[in-house]
């Protein structure tokens, strides 16, 4: 588990093709990894990995073609910068919030204006997650903690200080650019739990009908 809460931004090392799916090395930059141990989980651009190698300022990590499907490391390339965040530990502040590092889908950079001293960013989001993020709610982009301020179909914006745009990678991301998106924990855990028994039956998620069934709506 982790909070979204960037350490450091690190980069891509070297890509290794390897049966069928890949191994990555990747340079940690400033982030320390003294007190990690192989088999540790490490968050790459809100990507749970897990340690298979560790060095003074590097770890490798295997990629499953699953992941590499559903996440942006699959147009990774050395030299690309990456987020980077170790797992949280009992004494951790939780300064973002609960974070899986299991990514729900990839949005995209559709705006990016000033705004005061930050930057406001527009997302696209996947039609298919679009339900869970709600204004003023958390989600997790490119494994960072953000506020949603607006929500308008499957698009959201949220606004990025100079703190974040200079100890992340969203200084330098674009519009156009795709970004790993997870969502809320709680919204994804809500929708199956609303289904009740029907959960083993059923694939259509939150319904109008299940909503007025569960007495959220006339």
């Amino acid at each position: 588990m982790f909070t979204g809460i960037i350490l450091a931004v690190g980069s891509i090392a070297a890509i290794q093709p390897s049966g069928g799916d890949c191994r990555l090395k990747v340079d940690t930059g400033k982030l320390s990894l003294a007190d990690c141990a192989l088999g540790d989980s490490i968050a790459v651009n809100g990507v749970c990995l897990t340690a298979v190698e560790l060095g003074a300022h590097y770890f490798c990590a295997d990629v499953s073609n699953e992941t590499l499907s559903r996440t942006t490391l699959k147009t990774a390339r050395t030299g690309t910068e990456v987020n980077l965040e170790l797992a949280l530990t009992p004494s951790t502040r939780l300064g973002g919030h609960i974070v899986s590092g299991h990514v729900d889908g990839i949005g995209k950079v559709v705006e990016k204006q000033a705004d005061g001293r930050s930057l406001r960013f527009k997302f696209k989001a996947p039609d298919a997650l679009a339900k869970y993020i709600a204004e003023k709610g958390s989600i997790c982009i490119n494994g960072i903690s953000l506020t949603v301020n607006t929500v308008e179909g499957a698009y959201f914006s949220v606004n990025i200080v100079p703190h974040t745009l200079r100890e992340t990678t969203l200084g330098t991301t674009g519009v156009g650019f795709e970004v790993n998106l997870e969502v809320d924990l709680l919204a994804r855990y809500m929708e199956r739990l609303m289904q009740g028994d029907a959960a083993a039956r059923s694939q259509a998620g939150v319904t109008e009908a299940l909503l007025q069934n569960s007495g959220f709506i006339k």
